[in-house]
């Protein structure tokens, strides 16, 4: 097949990334279906897993990857080369990969505060979008992110990975189903061995390291380490602590299987214990949402350190991580890890259904893209917008510390400038060109 036939693309003129594509089927049979060819940015911890998810899948290639961090970049392709079934096309600057009309899906693996507007972009270039979780940094950028999605009918599936585990699936239709009566009360649980990441000082911009490309939409700051790979998690400028790292996966569960979408009252407390070091989002935090016209309540809580075992045999110390349902008829436990869930029942808490199983989140988005049917996503953007919202929310709130009134239709703090602020990217001003549309 004629490559230049592949796709209709609307050109990308000055930079700006705009249009649409259509992803031509060869006409016959319906068996006949094109090679899906895969552009992974942001290689150094989670991309690298997006590269080995996407080779492992039939008729899906790795078509080019993309990082501002050269040493990083050249590394993962070589280490990778025998995954590749082409040559892959490296890139420093995302907005030259989306150029590329080779490729069809873009698959992202940024600091947190890349996630939405590179989503944007995606879909505005014309490509399907895997963004990992949260999808933003803020309420503001899912809410853009959710109409880009809408607006250029584009697949997105959010990396909340366990939506597509069968032993949680089981486990969710149980609790829909009433096997441990009416669920009330979700807890999420990050309870995550996090030592201190110390001090570090200004120096100098690593060799190879593209550091306004990096910084993008983020305030330019001066360079150190702690600013840098993995450690920007606990700086408010790119991350948003753990309760928005591994926390957002716990929460997605949580409000699952709670059944519940935002929520009307917020509240948060919670600080930054026993280290002195660069870290600025709280180490340790406990956050209530409360569903007032369902009568239900969900909780979240994020430790660092010492912990104690809340969730029973499924656990994998020195970590606690996963969910706890309370209902009429009993409870039910759900693990972050090793994907599973175990329910209990009754008074004396007897043993009922439990399972594990693994999941492929990959294969299900690739299966969207294909049926060009988001209907078919186990975690489409709007699911995993709300719950990355809920993880903002509870920022917000304790940031400003007090307790939060949300409007779901606006998707806005009620009589709350400050907090509202930080949930709409007002805090922290968009540095040109690399701003969050107002307007998509």
């Amino acid at each position: 097949m004629n490559p230049n036939n592949r796709r209709n693309f609307l050109k990308i003129a000055s930079g700006a990334v705009a249009g649409a594509s259509l992803l031509i089927r060869r006409a016959g049979a319906a068996s006949a279906i094109e090679t899906v060819r895969v552009g992974v940015v942001g290689l150094n911890g989670r991309g690298n897993d997006h590269i080995t998810g996407f080779a492992a899948l039939p008729n899906v290639e790795i078509a080019a990857l993309c990082d501002v961090d050269e040493n990083v970049l050249n590394r993962r392709v070589e280490e990778h080369k025998n995954l590749f079934k082409h040559p892959v096309k490296p890139y420093v600057d995302y907005r030259e990969m989306l150029k590329d009309p080779d490729i069809d899906v873009i698959s992202i693996a940024t600091p947190n505060h890349w996630h939405a507007l590179m989503g944007i972009w995606a879909c505005q270039a014309g490509k399907d979008v895997y963004v990992e979780k949260p999808c933003s940094h803020n309420v503001f950028e899912g809410r853009q992110l959710v109409e880009a999605a809408r607006k250029y009918n584009r697949v997105v599936q959010h990396g909340t990975q366990s939506r597509s585990c069968e032993a949680l699936r089981e486990g969710i239709e149980l609790l829909r189903e009433g096997y441990i009566g009416e669920v009330y009360y979700a807890k999420g649980l990050c309870y995550k061995w996090r030592d201190t990441i110390g001090r570090a000082p200004v120096s100098g911009v690593p060799q190879g390291v593209h550091y306004d490309l990096w910084t993008g939409p983020a305030p330019l700051k001066p360079f150190t380490q702690n600013r840098f790979h993995y450690n920007w998690h606990w700086q408010w400028d790119y991350g948003n602590g753990d309760i928005g790292n591994q926390g957002v996966h716990e929460m997605d569960v949580a409000r699952w299987g709670l059944g519940v979408a935002f929520p009307a009252l917020i509240e948060a407390q919670g600080g930054h214990f026993m280290f002195d070091d660069d870290q600025e989002t709280p180490n340790t935090m406990v956050a209530t949402f409360k569903y007032p016209e369902q009568n239900k309540m969900l909780v979240f809580e994020v430790r660092h350190w010492m912990t104690n075992n809340e969730l029973g045999e499924i656990n994998e110390p020195p970590h606690v991580v996963g969910c706890l349902f309370l209902g009429s008829k009993g409870y039910m436990t759900t693990h972050g890890f090793n994907r599973g869930y175990q329910a209990y029942l009754g008074r004396d808490g007897q043993k009922g259904k439990g399972r594990r199983g693994g999941e492929d989140h990959y294969a299900n988005f690739i299966q969207a893209v294909r049926a060009r049917d988001r209907n078919l996503l186990n975690a489409e953007i709007e699911e995993g917008h709300i719950s990355a919202a809920l993880c903002h929310l509870a920022n917000a709130a304790f940031r400003v510390q007090r307790a939060l009134r949300f409007d779901p239709a606006t998707q806005c703090v009620i009589g709350d400038p400050e907090a509202d602020g930080i949930i709409q990217g007002k805090a922290r001003a968009y540095r040109a060109p690399f701003t969050v549309p107002e307007e998509i």
